[in-house]
């Protein structure tokens, strides 16, 4: 673990260094690493990555949560060429529920599989930082902020995965944890479904 201590502290000083030269210049990484941190869904989801790498153990640990950055990224450019997406906040929701369920049941799939999951799902919400870039936001500060963001979290979710793997009722404590988080999934997907819904009626109306 101590690879990963030092590659945390290493994300945590990149904002100082970040802003003390862009006070004058474009901005964006401020942007960027918050919208992950600070959205709940996207949240969850980034911490469940870490936590079922840590579940699958072996080359799990790096491949999935750096893939679900890989793809992130490229939803990301994506969302900011404003290339549409299908059901985005439908399928950050999806990603919370699927995910909460791999960490309760521990489910054991292949590496490859959880990687092509992982993936799929990090399309989604990289559109959704895309999307919702500043406009005033400098796009490559903007997707180096969420790309450190969710590496954070990233490592978050493998840190306090490899402590509960460590204690007695670990079992327990993944089950519940995997639980609470898929409850949660289902609530932001009736969020999503809902809003959609109103969505679709306020344009057929409209027209």
């Amino acid at each position: 673990m101590k690879f990963i201590l030092q590659f945390l502290l290493i994300l945590c000083l990149i904002p100082a260094s970040v802003f003390a030269h862009t006070a004058h210049g474009p901005v964006g990484f401020s942007s960027g690493l918050t919208h992950p941190i600070f959205g709940l869904d996207h949240l969850l989801a980034m911490l469940s990555v870490g936590i079922l790498s840590v579940q699958m153990g072996g080359r799990a640990i790096w491949s999935v949560p750096l893939t679900f950055v890989c793809f992130m990224l490229v939803g990301g450019i994506l969302g900011m060429l404003g290339i549409p997406f299908f059901s985005v906040e439908i399928g950050i929701a999806l990603s919370v529920l699927l995910l909460g369920l791999a960490i309760a049941i521990d489910a054991k799939l292949p590496l490859i599989l959880s990687m092509a999951g992982v993936g799929f799902f990090a399309l989604f919400h990289g559109h959704a930082h895309g999307e919702e870039m500043p406009i005033s936001a400098a796009p490559y500060l903007y997707a180096l902020g969420f790309v450190a963001g969710t590496a954070l979290i990233h490592l978050l979710g493998v840190l306090l995965g490899w402590i509960v793997s460590r204690i007695p009722f670990r079992t327990a404590v993944f089950r519940v944890s995997g639980v609470t988080l898929a409850i949660l999934g289902i609530y932001f997907l009736v969020q999503s479904v809902s809003a959609s819904g109103a969505t679709a009626l306020t344009s057929a109306i409209s027209h």
